[in-house]
């Protein structure tokens, strides 16, 4: 491996565990919070983002395993596995909440009313920012080695663009202290990643 592929490898790393680190101390400062708590205080905005943002974090997962293990550099190795953990906690974290409102987890027809899309009629799941169609999650499995490294942060980067997106909508919508945390760290970890995954395109996988 080249030093220039060996440095950007120990970027991801440290990146890594400080976003890890904003997740980790997002779930413990929730655990000790109660005052927000009550299914009361939810709104349709809390339920409707922890409902979408749970679903868009579900493909994400999925585009982790699908490059986990692979011949695919270590800076997309350590990229996946920093994504994997971050949002595996984060749709713990809002299904415990959205089953607390006493609302279903399992995965919408429709998305996105609660921003006032489409007058508040919302669309189609597959419509949702950022995600992946059918044939670009077929292409992420069958792609090798660096270009496959390459395709995944060019997926990854669209979706985490379109998740900031909703978590910046979330922070101006909802009404729960703590889904405005989980969307703020959002923001912050996956806006930061979005620069490394440019810098990565730049580099090693330009």
């Amino acid at each position: 491996m080249s030093q220039r592929a060996t440095s950007r490898r120990g970027f991801l790393v440290a990146a890594g565990a400080g976003a890890a680190g904003l997740a980790g101390g997002l779930v413990l400062g929730d655990a000790a919070s109660s005052s927000d708590d009550q299914p009361s205080l939810a709104t349709e905005a809390d339920r409707g983002f922890c409902t979408d943002m749970s679903t868009h974090h579900v493909q994400a997962l999925a585009m982790c395993q699908r490059v986990l293990g692979r011949d695919t550099g270590d800076p997309v190795q350590a990229a996946a596995a920093e994504v994997l953990q971050t949002q595996a906690i984060e749709v713990g974290m809002m299904r415990a909440w959205l089953t607390d409102w006493g609302q279903s987890t399992s995965p919408p027809e429709t998305i996105m009313a609660w921003m006032g899309m489409n007058d508040g009629a919302g669309m189609p799941r597959a419509m949702m920012p950022g995600l992946a169609s059918d044939d670009e999650m077929r292409s992420l499995s069958l792609a090798e080695g660096t270009a496959q490294g390459r395709l995944w942060i060019e997926l990854m980067r669209a979706h985490h663009v379109g998740g900031v997106a909703m978590a910046e909508a979330a922070i101006e919508l909802v009404g729960a202290a703590k889904v405005r945390r989980l969307a703020r760290t959002q923001v912050e970890v996956q806006t930061f990643e979005i620069a490394q995954y440019d810098e990565l395109l730049s580099t090693v996988y330009s």
